[in-house]
């Protein structure tokens, strides 16, 4: 949140979007489960028309919803949507058994990232964005706010900085 706030991105908007996102933007929950659906089928050899894969999408994004709750929700919340979808045989969950843990921190980050693209987007949307900030930054790199101590100024990426008199003759 603070690196969005360096960013050009008002405190105000970031305090709102960033927390509700958590709730209400979860691409990457929904993304994986209907992903993991849509494989449970293949692997079971389901047939999906598009119909039935549209309806799939719909439900994955109600359900990601109830994703964040505790450690190993995701998986929960993936069996309550195969639950929703009857086509799909419920036992092929545990080709995901293994590989759910890993792929909750890709969910979760998917998830940050949307938040934070969230947060940019209504700030310019709100005409709020300090743009030149943020294209400073973003020219900076992601390496910049760990050198520089977040009071200090940051210089430009074309700036060379000031070279010691010991330095030089050394």
């Amino acid at each position: 949140m603070e690196k969005l706030e360096r960013m050009g991105v008002p405190k105000s908007v970031v305090g709102l979007v960033v927390p509700t996102g958590y709730s209400f933007n979860l691409a990457g929950s929904s993304i994986y489960f209907t992903l993991c659906v849509i494989f449970i089928a293949q692997a079971t050899n389901t047939a999906l028309p598009l119909d039935r894969q549209i309806v799939i999408l719909l439900i994955a994004m109600l359900m990601s919803k109830g994703a964040t709750g505790f450690t190993g929700a995701g998986f929960v919340v993936l069996a309550g949507t195969l639950s929703a979808i009857p086509d799909i045989p419920m036992a092929g969950l545990a080709l995901l058994l293994g590989i759910d843990p890993f792929m909750q921190r890709g969910r979760g980050l998917v998830n940050y990232i949307g938040n934070g693209i969230a947060a940019i987007a209504i700030a310019a949307w709100e005409k709020d964005l300090d743009i030149a900030e943020l294209n400073r930054r973003l020219d900076l790199g992601p390496d910049a706010d760990i050198t520089f101590a977040p009071s200090a100024p940051i210089p430009h990426p074309q700036e060379a900085p000031p070279v010691d008199d010991a330095e030089a003759e050394a």
